[in-house]
């Protein structure tokens, strides 16, 4: 938790909204109390007991912004499986084929979904026989050389009181963007990429596909926060691990409710098919961290599987939040005053005159603001530093939201005036300009014996002379090969894939 440079005027700007809206109406939590929770059964990265067993359903981050280079658009993107190994074949990262992955948008305010975007997936193979993910070189989507691929559908749900009055499939099989299981197998994966950007009518468009992991942060603060002594700030852990993301990009006209209300709440869904055949809802992710460090063990699982309008059931996890009174106990910095209804006001209703819808239902979701534009210069701190255009007005893939919410916990908005973070304040690889924005994923083959160093000729000399077809002169096809080898499993697959291309190659050629 290090200091972080900002301009005091910035630094104020939230927390005078936030003082507006307790003078305007107050915080107390009149609207949650009337809510019914419901039965329930069992997101962030492994932030619950059940579903850190099954990483294809588990939802780790949601982002919502107004699209920067398309500002009359709005653009979702959600993402699962967290800790993606690039190298961790043979079996590479796909969806579940017996999912139901949602993005759900409330329209009023009223903690009920009105629309929902349901992606469905399906995987295709080409080969049995071999274990390969590909075998060859894969230069597009429907290369005969990529064995295992995925396509999915899109459907669009518009609800009323939470009865379907209409179902439309807005997309049917569209290919999904592969694992790139490295610069051999995939030499250019950048198109790869663009390939699997679909458009759709009205001028939206979808992606789905593997991508670099754009959550920053360092994860060691369950070490003891940080070692106990700050000794283990600044690393961010989740470098060089990929995610398998979908990403939306909407007009506004089409998921708010008028110009004149155009704040949108969004949260994420993974349902999954049980043994009855029925799908259920086992992940569930809004603002991030909520079920990471706001809910206890006993109601993160709960959490997954229960909806904004529940969220009662969770009120004194946030007016009473544990994580204050531990910084307290290791480091000495005072826990604000209890209730925390600061806390309540900016992550259950939304921010006063910002993206608080009215008659709002409290509840927790990702609010977002669509007719706030985008900013020239992102903060990376959002409203906290007086950008209106970032977190938590949605959630930019640039916004520092670890810093932003070790602040305002800690008593930002109501005079406690701190700059505490964990000294990582940027992705490790650059946002691209365009949809969908994601980083490409990290290769399977970026490790240092594959690039030909600490000890990587080593490698290739002594395996050079085996892999060498008999009567065949060195190359650079038979150096990467056994350059690859040094690899571990992810060098074996490589292997293979060089092998194959190499013969498929010399059968060409005779």
């Amino acid at each position: 938790m290090t200091p972080n440079s900002r301009t005091g005027a910035g630094r104020r700007s939230l927390a005078t909204l936030i003082c507006g809206a307790l003078a305007a109406g107050g915080l107390a939590a009149a609207g949650v109390t009337a809510l019914e929770p419901e039965a329930a059964t069992a997101s962030s990265h492994r932030e619950a007991p059940l579903i850190s067993g099954t990483p294809q359903f588990d939802n780790t981050d949601l982002y919502a912004f107004v699209s920067p280079d398309k500002p009359d658009t709005t653009t979702i993107i959600a993402n699962w499986i967290p800790f993606e190994e690039p190298a961790g074949g043979p079996n590479f990262f796909t969806f579940a084929d017996d999912a139901q992955y949602d993005l759900r948008v409330d329209r009023d305010g009223d903690a009920q979904e009105d629309l929902v975007f349901r992606y469905t997936f399906r995987t295709h193979t080409k080969n049995d026989k071999t274990f390969l993910y590909n075998t060859g070189p894969v230069e597009s989507l429907d290369d005969p050389d990529l064995n295992i691929t995925q396509s999915y559908d899109l459907e669009l749900i518009k609800l009323r009181h939470l009865k379907a009055v209409s179902r439309t499939k807005v997309a049917d099989d569209v290919p999904v963007a592969p694992s790139n299981v490295g610069k051999a197998s995939m030499p250019d994966y950048d198109s790869l990429r663009k390939q699997a950007i679909h458009k759709l009518a009205g001028g939206a468009r979808t992606f789905a596909g593997q991508a670099d992991d754009p959550f920053f942060l360092d994860l060691r603060v369950f070490d003891l926060l940080y070692g106990g002594n700050l000794s283990e700030v600044g690393n961010d852990t989740l470098k060089g691990y990929n995610v398998n993301s979908i990403a939306l990009q909407v007009p506004h006209s089409l998921i708010t409710e008028s110009h004149e209300q155009p704040v949108v709440g969004i949260w994420s869904t993974t349902q999954r098919k049980n043994a009855q055949g029925d799908f259920v809802q086992v992940s569930r992710l809004g603002n991030p961290l909520v079920n990471e460090v706001v809910n206890p063990l006993k109601d993160k699982d709960t959490f997954n599987a229960s909806a904004p309008r529940d969220d009662a059931q969770f009120l004194e996890n946030v007016t009473g939040p544990e994580l204050p009174k531990l910084i307290e106990a290791i480091y000495k910095i005072p826990a604000p005053d209890e209730p925390r209804d600061d806390l309540v006001g900016v992550f259950l209703k939304g921010v006063e005159n910002l993206n608080r819808p009215p008659h709002v239902t409290p509840s927790e979701q990702l609010r977002l603001n669509t007719s706030v534009k985008p900013a020239a210069e992102p903060k990376r701190l959002g409203v906290l530093d007086g950008d209106t255009a970032g977190f938590p007005n949605g959630r930019r893939l640039t916004d520092d939201v670890i810093d932003a919410a070790l602040q305002v916990v800690e008593g930002e908005l109501v005079g406690a005036k701190n700059d505490l973070g964990d000294a990582v304040d940027a992705n490790d690889r650059e946002f691209g300009k365009a949809f969908p924005y994601l980083a490409n994923p990290t290769e399977g083959s970026r490790g240092p014996l594959a690039k030909g160093v600490d000890g990587g000729n080593d490698v290739r000399s002594q395996l050079g002379d085996a892999l060498r077809p008999a009567g065949a002169e060195d190359t650079d096809d038979t150096a990467l090969i056994a350059a690859s080898a040094g690899a571990g499993a992810g060098g074996l697959l490589l292997i293979g894939v060089a092998l194959m291309w190499w013969r498929r190659m010399r059968r060409r050629a005779y």
